[in-house]
């Protein structure tokens, strides 16, 4: 898991010398204490620092920069405490290369009824001021995130916390780097796209890596850390018995995890954030990799199937953002539909690799055969997912943009067995039915991959859409077809 708290926004509070000395004394103090009041919430998961309120176009330009540099600094929080002139703030905007939130908000929660006077007033004048600095940034059109109330209400903490998250989420993927162990399904489209635009949007880079590589890492795997790590399985997970010690199975057992350590190294010597791999090419491996890929994304790690970069780079997005929050995120794939017209169903799974991080309970350690891919049976994890909220999210290369797909959905509890179907897997009923969900999608350019969310919503999608400029297309509970086409088409001519 990601420690969120090695990232740190700015907070910033504009102002001018109009006001003297003791109006822009108490300006600086009020910073101070929101921000650590910030810094100081649990509910925050990055550090929050506050800095020197800025007067002037040269403190902001000076100020924007040192964000721009500072390598742990993953966004500004920028709040105008008085009226700060905006004319000011567009040489620093202009340069600014973090994201942006814009709290609207003023130190007093309350008018002070009995109280107020003139000097009240110029010195609390965010109701406007905010209001001059939105209209530079409306003018210079930059994407921003804009959350108004007081800054002691929690709605403020949680929209916050959310961007903070987002933000660190973009920070992790700027210079990023996905590895592709083999190339794309052949044949396969969706899966595919255009990985310079991907770079040029997203910042993370995706190239092809030799499987023979990987398998020369693989193979120099000690039998010391396989001993480790074949107890670490039996430790952790309900062992089937033919995989134990003197069992018929244990050499796969064993494989498994020289495969899991092979990979795990090689990304690590890498710098690499995220993966591929395709059943068509396991040249020199004895396994798909099952246990691997599920162990390595419950890690960190980003994954997707048949070379699905796309996907691999959004599960390690969600990763990032939903680090230290109850419930996990995982590649997912819609697999088969439940057309019961009393109780409509998707069943999610994959050949093998769904994370650990989503099951219910104790996942068990199997070996079955797999039908696929022509090598020896692999070992997997098998397990239900938990119930609850959740969300499937699809990032699409459409040509000339990427568009971000999300449907809203609700898992449920799977209350008959599946003997014969040894697979990590979760039930859900998507919105707002699944007849229009599933037709909402394909108009839309779904993919068959997704990542899919416990502990994210759609309001945290819609923000990394909007922290990168990216289409989004949301479905949910009022979804309607007819006015999901027309949005579909206005996009269209929106993108032209």
């Amino acid at each position: 898991m990601l420690d969120l708290k090695q990232f740190e926004v700015w907070f910033i509070t504009g102002s001018q010398h109009l006001y003297g000395e003791e109006t822009l004394r108490l300006v600086d103090e009020h910073s101070q204490i929101i921000s650590t009041y910030f810094d100081q919430s649990p509910k925050i998961p990055v550090r929050v620092v506050f800095k020197p309120v800025v007067k002037s176009p040269e403190e902001i330009y000076n100020i924007i920069q040192k964000a721009n540099a500072a390598k742990n600094c993953i966004g500004i929080v920028a709040w105008m405490h008085t009226f700060s002139p905006s004319k000011m703030w567009i040489r620093g905007l202009q340069i600014l290369q973090k994201p942006l939130l814009h709290l609207h908000t003023q130190y007093n929660r309350d008018i002070p009824w009995a109280d107020i006077d003139m000097d009240f007033m110029n010195l609390n004048q965010s109701a406007h001021g905010d209001r001059e600095f939105g209209f530079i940034m409306t003018r210079m059109r930059l994407n921003r995130k804009v959350i108004v109330g007081h800054w002691q209400q929690d709605h403020i903490l949680n929209s916050l916390a959310e961007w903070c998250r987002v933000a660190a989420a973009k920070h992790d993927l700027n210079g990023g780097k996905i590895a592709r162990f083999g190339d794309n399904m052949r044949q396969v489209a969706v899966t595919d796209g255009d990985k310079v635009a991907a770079e040029m949007t997203f910042g993370f880079s995706v190239n092809t890596h030799p499987v023979g590589d990987l398998v020369g890492v693989i193979n120099s795997v000690s039998d010391a850390d396989i001993n480790l790590l074949t107890e670490e399985y039996e430790s952790a997970y309900k062992l089937a018995e033919v995989l134990r010690k003197g069992k018929d199975k244990h050499a796969s057992l064993r494989d498994a995890a020289r495969i899991e350590l092979g990979i795990k190294q090689f990304l690590q010597e890498g710098n690499f954030k995220a993966y591929t791999n395709t059943f068509e090419d396991l040249h020199g491996m004895k396994q798909l990799p099952g246990i691997a890929s599920q162990r390595l994304m419950a890690a960190g790690y980003g994954y997707g199937g048949e070379g699905d970069w796309k996907t691999s780079a959004m599960v390690r997005a969600l990763k990032v953002m939903g680090s230290g929050l109850p419930g996990g995120n995982s590649f997912m794939e819609d697999y088969t539909y439940h057309f019961n017209p009393d109780n409509n169903l998707v069943l999610g799974s994959h050949m093998l690799e769904i994370c650990p991080s989503i099951a219910s309970g104790q996942p068990s350690c199997e070996i079955h055969p797999l039908g696929i891919g022509g090598k020896e049976d692999p070992v997997r994890l098998v397990f239900n997912a938990a119930a609850g909220p959740a969300i499937n999210v699809s990032l699409i290369d459409m040509g000339n943009r990427f568009r971000l797909l999300v449907n809203e959905v609700e898992a449920v509890e799977a209350k008959d067995e599946l003997p014969k179907l040894p697979v990590a897997r979760v039930l859900w009923r998507p919105a707002p039915d699944l007849q229009t969900a599933c037709a909402a999608w394909i108009y839309a350019g779904g993919a068959h991959h997704t990542v899919y969310s416990q502990n994210l919503t759609s309001d945290y999608i819609e923000t990394f859409a909007e922290m990168f400029g990216v289409e989004l297309v949301v479905i949910d509970k009022n979804t309607q077809l007819r006015q999901l086409k027309n949005e579909l088409r206005w996009s269209e001519a929106y993108y032209k």
